[in-house]
């Protein structure tokens, strides 16, 4: 995070400086407009391309990811979550045994792999077809084509109580739910409504030593505590943890909340 002020957010990724707009920023910019101006990118209703392309990699945690410049503003990252997948690879090293991980609305799959490449396997779920070709991408230019990875096109709450059904179990959960979606046969996702449905059937998922459930999420009008609360409602004793995304203590961009094996 480059600077930040007057409704927009300066960043920067790899090579490139990207200008966005955030309407939380209600402060004053930092630095100079001549800095903001050297933005390679700029988005303002779809993008400004200066000197960048539309797609380029950058290494995290080992992993190559390939960024691209979307319609809705995203890069396919969100780097704030570094911590948790420092966390996440280091929950899965230290397991006994196979570990077998599912991850909700996985996105463009970086915690997928992040989990992959410390060794267990994963089940990625998420709506969207081009976003799981985006993580398949991700998998190849990362080197780990022939890790243990599972992709899943369906709707999260459809897949996790079919799941449910089948008596299948999982040693780790990740949700990165949305505030509002739709599967890809048009199911409605509302996060204060549909959540704590999805909630409910995770538990029934976790194995008999499971290790952790981690929450994310963005663009939504609860704080932490309502994630942790819902951790909290799972009763699975062991520790609870909640707290802010926040991107070089310059800005908040969302909120989390893990609950953790103790014993």
């Amino acid at each position: 995070m480059l600077d930040t002020g007057d409704g927009e957010r300066l960043e920067q990724f790899g090579k490139y400086v990207l200008r966005r707009p955030d309407p939380q920023i209600i402060w004053k910019k930092s630095s100079a407009s001549e800095e903001w101006e050297k933005a390679n990118a700029a988005f303002d209703g779809d993008w400004k391309i200066k000197d960048a392309p539309k797609a380029w990699d950058i290494e995290v945690l080992g992993l190559t990811v390939e960024l691209r410049l979307t319609p809705f503003k995203h890069t396919g990252i969100f780097p704030e979550q570094e911590e948790q997948w420092r966390w996440l690879g280091g929950q899965v090293l230290s397991a006994k045994g196979q570990v077998n991980i599912l991850n909700l609305f996985g996105y463009t799959g970086v915690a997928s792999l992040v989990a992959a490449k410390a060794g267990a396997r994963v089940t990625h779920v998420d709506g969207s077809k081009p976003t799981i070709a985006w993580a398949k991408i991700n998998q190849e230019k990362s080197g780990l084509a022939d890790k243990p990875i599972r992709w899943i096109l369906e709707d999260a709450i459809k897949f996790v109580e079919r799941e449910v059904r089948r008596g299948n179990k999982y040693d780790g959960i990740i949700l990165d739910p949305p505030a509002f979606g739709h599967g890809p046969e048009g199911e409605t996702w509302q996060f204060n409504k549909s959540l704590p449905r999805l909630m409910t059937a995770c538990k029934q998922l976790l194995s008999e030593n499971a290790k952790f459930v981690i929450i994310n999420a963005y663009a939504v009008s609860s704080s932490a505590l309502t994630l942790k609360n819902l951790l909290v409602d799972m009763n699975l004793g062991g520790q609870v943890e909640y707290g802010e995304h926040v991107i070089d203590g310059k800005l908040s961009t969302g909120i989390w909340g893990r609950w953790e094996r103790m014993d």
